[in-house]
């Protein structure tokens, strides 16, 4: 698929699944994804960033969950969903949280160098068309010594538990993702995209092939991984 093509796909699928997004992460993951993104703001906030960029921001879970550890940090959450964002804005103010979410593209970022502290992006990187250039563009709007804190599945494990949630993940997942959403595409595309996506080690490489400083952990049997990217 060329990168156009699956950037405007994408797009497509998001803004179509949005209304009911927040409610299949919940489902879908069994609630286990919301400590997943706790320990990642964690590891984001570590360094007490000033100024944060949450990338990929999709609903806004993760830049409002920022905003709320560190009320004096200005937060900002990116997205190319524009009806993502729309519900982001509205859960913003509702918990009365000052974010500023706007439209953006991960692969020409709308900040000049140095822009932010830290970057934090939950389950958005998959999706990129081009890996290497957002992470260079990433690289470029991080302050020397600013933090990126990346959380994504990776393809799943091995094993008789890796078995066991491949099964789930590639059919019982998109089946029930499709009956809520409506949307079975944006279901069956999930399974896909994990298991297309580079593996711990090669996401490691990638990330200190752009110049950061980079350490991993993995969460739940291997399910989701975390990678630290320090910018050196």
């Amino acid at each position: 698929m060329a990168s156009e093509d699956k950037a405007q796909r994408v797009r497509r699928m998001f803004s179509e699944i949005a209304p009911r997004y927040d409610l299949l992460n919940r489902l879908l993951s069994l609630g286990v994804d919301l400590s997943w993104r706790k320990r990642a703001v964690a590891l984001a906030l570590e360094r007490q960033p000033r100024r944060i960029l949450d990338l990929a921001t999709g609903t806004g879970d993760l830049a409002l969950l920022l905003k709320e550890r560190a009320p004096e940090a200005q937060v900002v959450g990116a997205d190319f969903a524009p009806p993502m964002l729309a519900l982001a804005r509205r859960k913003a103010e509702a918990q009365g949280l000052k974010v500023e979410f706007l439209e953006a593209d991960a692969l020409a970022l709308p900040f000049p160098e140095a822009s932010f502290d830290a970057v934090t992006l939950a389950f958005g990187f998959r999706n990129f068309a081009d890996y290497e250039k957002a992470l260079s563009e990433i690289h470029r709007v991080l302050t020397p010594g600013g933090r990126l804190v990346l959380l994504e599945f990776p393809p799943p494990p091995k094993g008789a538990f890796g078995l066991v949630y491949r099964l789930y993940f590639g059919k019982l997942l998109p089946f029930i993702g499709g009956v809520v959403s409506g949307n079975f595409g944006a279901y069956r595309y999930l399974p896909e995209s994990v298991e297309a996506f580079p593996p711990p080690e090669a996401l490691k490489a990638l990330m200190e092939g752009v110049g950061f400083k980079v350490r991993y952990e993995l969460l739940t049997f291997g399910v989701a991984a975390i990678h630290v990217g320090d910018k050196v």
